[in-house]
């Protein structure tokens, strides 16, 4: 099957392109800087250069698909890259092209959390209202709503690895008892996979790992994956609030926004989790993947 990606440059798009061409099929992607996508046109995936406001760039990408997987999405606005623009009107801009192409199968990336409720951040609003265009497009669709998606790319996650290593102390936020459910980039690639090629597979799903984790427990599974232990310190929320409002959190610490923190602070977890049930993949325990972020830091081992 001819499978038409956007946001395949990105983190997880990488993964999935990386899966669909393992299990044979023939992918083409759209990329706003083809010159990043060299290793994708090694590997025989066709190039087509353009982004999500561009009519006929979009048609040219699904134009004999037989599904579109539409990944791109931002954490944070910057310049016209708003949440409205990427994730509102690009979404109905890939759909728009899907339907007048006819493609028979539409696999969406969301987030868990998405809502339009009171208290809710622009990001999860706008990425539930392109949730809503997806459900009433009339296309036979998935929608897939990842927790924090674990591996060495993830930005979040390399920060922490990165300050277990250099910093003798750790700071969380509050009572570093808000939870996380990570699960790995590849068993997401794994998910998508199996919803491009079954379309019986009909809606909004959760898509999670085997294990609610807090801040705090995460920290623990980075800590013995690097094979040392650092001292963490409380930093009360009204003071991240404030360090989070002129990007400046903690010295050494990429900048987090607010919405970032209060995303961070509701948790992101599910008791609605489809990886298994749905999709039939074992997702892998966030230890395994933390090993695996962090060998190339960790004590060497003595023989045995």
């Amino acid at each position: 099957m001819l499978v038409a990606l956007t946001g395949a440059t990105g983190y997880v798009g990488r993964y999935i392109v990386e899966r669909l061409l393992r299990r044979d099929h023939a992918v083409r992607v759209l990329a706003r800087h083809p010159d990043r996508a060299g290793w994708m046109a090694d590997r025989g995936v066709e190039i087509v250069a353009g982004d999500l406001a561009a009519a006929d760039s979009l048609a040219q990408l699904v134009n004999g698909a037989g599904a579109v997987v539409h990944l791109v999405g931002i954490i944070a606005e910057i310049g016209r890259q708003t949440f409205q623009r990427v994730h509102v009107e690009g979404t109905r801009n890939v759909v728009d092209a899907a339907r007048k192409a006819g493609v028979p199968r539409y696999v969406h990336m969301s987030a868990l959390g998405a809502r339009n409720a009171p208290g809710a951040t622009a990001y999860h609003r706008t990425k539930a209202e392109a949730e809503d265009i997806v459900s009433a497009s009339g296309l036979s669709h998935a929608i897939l709503r990842p927790s924090l998606i674990a591996g060495p790319e993830n930005a979040v996650l390399t920060m922490l690895v990165r300050m277990i290593r250099f910093a003798p102390v750790i700071p969380a936020i509050g009572d570093g008892r808000y939870e996380l459910q990570p699960l790995a980039a590849d068993d997401v690639a794994e998910v998508f996979a199996v919803a491009v090629e079954q379309p019986g597979i009909q809606g909004r799903f959760d898509v999670a790992g085997p294990e609610k984790l807090t801040y705090d427990q995460l920290l623990d599974a980075l800590e013995r994956a690097l094979g040392v232990s650092r001292k963490r310190i409380a930093v009360p929320v009204a003071v991240a609030r404030a360090g989070a409002a002129v990007g400046t959190l903690v010295p050494m610490v990429s900048p987090i926004t607010p919405s970032q923190l209060t995303m961070l602070l509701e948790g992101n977890t599910t008791e609605h989790n489809t990886v298994s049930t749905v999709f039939g993949v074992t997702p892998r325990p966030f230890d395994e993947v933390a090993r695996e972020m962090c060998a190339a830091y960790s004590p060497a081992r003595a023989p045995v």
